[in-house]
Formats: structure tokens, C-alpha cells, sequence
């Protein structure tokens, strides 16, 4: 069995979003080409309201998806197709900015706050697609049960269990793995030439080739692969005394020039620059109708 080797840690540092948000920003335009086509992603994690009520208040997307899932606490949303809603425990919402929306995000008051938002980039020929957006509820979700391991299916597939989310521009392999103290998890179904990486949640996790060195929670561990085809390379992690809960997160990447100004993300600075005068001009959103699915 060849593994694939972990290459890079990456841990998150303090930082402030939207309206006063405390959270964990893991990734960001430093990592933005190692981790192709995954852009961004925050953590949430606090026992304090104060940390996040004030939330994400309207602010405008383009050239991206966004997937905010939730282990603990409730979120508002309201976007420019008309959509609004609450997702809560182990729900997701992903979001297709496309052309272009505007939306908010607003976190509820709760004993805890924890869950995650990835940005995941849109290839050039699909940046200026119809916005789209679409609850995950729990229900949704299929799980599968190992003798050491619960893994939920949000988007891929696993074991012949199929994601509730295919990814209709980039699919996006999306497991939430919780495993059990002490114990060793392995996995092999994602092709050698796509981007993998793990996000850890909560308790320890080693990725390294001898399972010796721990990783703490909000870290993101991306393992790559020594051969773009042939069998697929396979993933070995070891859970530290408390367990470990994590996501698995993989997806080919694109392999395209990135112009990312705040919340807009295209392939050139004048694409970018076109997105900002857009706004100024009261002319950024094309569609005002909820795609179909």
C-alpha cells in the first residue's frame, strides 16, 4: 500500500470577520495555490455568543461557492434569489455565488458555536454561472459505520454511499469523519491527482508517515501524492487518546490564475475590478429568481 505523504500543516490563527466575528482562519490567499481549488476556510469554535452574534451581515459574492456546516448552533441566512432559512446541528448550506449574489449569515445565541465555512473556487468558464443556493439537512446526510469510525457523506461518495451534493462545477469530495480514541483510519477512494486535505475539529490526529506526530484542532493537513495516476495513494491517520473529529476534503484542482479581492474571487484583476464597479453601479446581480434543482 503506498500512502500519501503529509506535506504541509497548516494551523489557524486568530482572526476577525464580518460585523466582529472571532474565529480561526486555517486557510487563506497564502495557501490559495498548494490547496487549489480550496480557497479559504474559517473555524468556529466558542462557548461565548459574544464571539459571534453579531455575525456576517449582507455582503456580495462572485466567482465562488461558499459551504458552511454546522456541529453546534443555529444560522440565519437570506440571500438576493429570494432564499432564507436556518440550518443548525450537523446541516449544511452550500451556496453557488456564480454571477453574483449578496447574502447574510447570521449565527443564533448557544451553549457552543462550532462548524466551518470553505470557499471553493469556480473554474473561469463557470464564474459567471446562475447563483444558486441549497440546504443540506441532516436527514440528508448518509452515514456509514465502521468498527472504529462514523463517517457522514455531505458531498462524494464513500463506501457506495453517495453525498447529498454532487458539486455540479467542482465536485468536492466532503466526509466528516469522527473516529474513535486510539484508533487507525484508512482511506484510498480519491484519485491521485486531486488536492486532499484534512481539517481537525476536535481531539488529536497524526497524518505523518510513522503516526507519531499529533496535530491539535483547527489545523488543516494536506497530503499529497507522489504519482498523478495509477492506483490511488491511500490516507492512514491515528486518532490521540480523546479521539478525533475531522473532514476529509478533496477535489481536482484548477489550476488557474486567482485575482481575490475580499469576497469576489476571478482570474484577473481586471475581471476583479469589473466585479467592483459592478457594485458601484448597482449593476452586480444578474439574477434575482432561486435557481431549480
Amino acid at each position: 500500500m503506498t500512502l500519501r505523504k503529509l506535506t504541509q500543516v497548516v494551523r489557524g490563527h486568530p482572526a476577525v470577520d464580518g460585523a466582529g466575528v472571532r474565529l480561526q482562519r486555517v486557510l487563506g490567499a497564502r495557501t490559495m495555490y498548494d490547496f487549489d481549488p480550496f480557497l479559504m476556510l474559517d473555524g468556529f469554535d466558542s462557548l461565548d455568543p459574544r464571539d459571534y452574534i453579531a455575525g456576517f451581515p449582507w455582503h456580495p459574492h462572485r466567482g465562488i461557492e461558499t459551504v458552511t456546516y454546522l456541529l453546534e448552533d443555529e444560522l440565519e441566512h437570506g440571500d438576493s434569489l429570494g432564499n432564507s432559512g436556518v440550518i443548525g446541528r450537523l446541516q449544511c448550506q452550500w451556496m453557488t455565488a456564480g454571477s453574483g449574489i449578496i447574502h447574510q449569515e447570521m449565527p443564533q445565541a448557544a451553549p457552543r458555536m462550532l462548524g466551518c465555512q470553505l470557499w471553493v473556487n469556480l473554474p473561469a468558464a463557470d464564474k459567471m454561472t446562475e447563483p444558486a443556493y441549497r440546504d443540506i439537512q441532516s436527514s440528508d446526510v448518509s452515514e456509514v459505520v465502521e468498527e472504529n469510525a462514523q463517517v457522514r457523506v455531505l458531498s462524494g461518495r464513500y463506501s457506495g454511499k453517495i453525498g447529498a451534493v454532487k458539486g455540479e462545477y467542482v465536485p468536492v469530495q466532503y466526509l466528516d469523519v469522527a473516529l474513535q480514541a486510539d484508533s487507525i483510519w484508512e482511506y484510498n477512494q480519491t484519485p491521485n491527482d486531486h488536492t486532499l486535505f484534512l481539517y481537525l475539529i476536535e481531539g488529536t490526529l497524526a497524518a505523518d508517515e510513522n503516526l507519531e506526530s499529533f496535530e491539535q484542532k483547527a489545523c488543516a493537513m494536506l497530503l499529497s501524492s507522489s504519482a498523478n495516476s495509477g492506483e490511488s495513494e491511500s490516507v492512514r491517520v491515528k486518532a490521540g487518546p480523546q479521539g478525533a473529529r475531522f473532514l476529509l476534503l478533496a477535489a481536482k484542482p484548477l489550476r488557474e490564475p486567482i485575482a481575490w479581492g475580499g469576497p469576489i474571487v476571478m482570474n484577473s484583476q481586471e475581471e476583479l475590478n469589473q466585479a467592483f464597479a459592478d457594485l458601484r453601479a448597482g449593476t452586480f446581480i444578474r439574477h434575482t429568481q432561486p435557481k431549480v434543482y
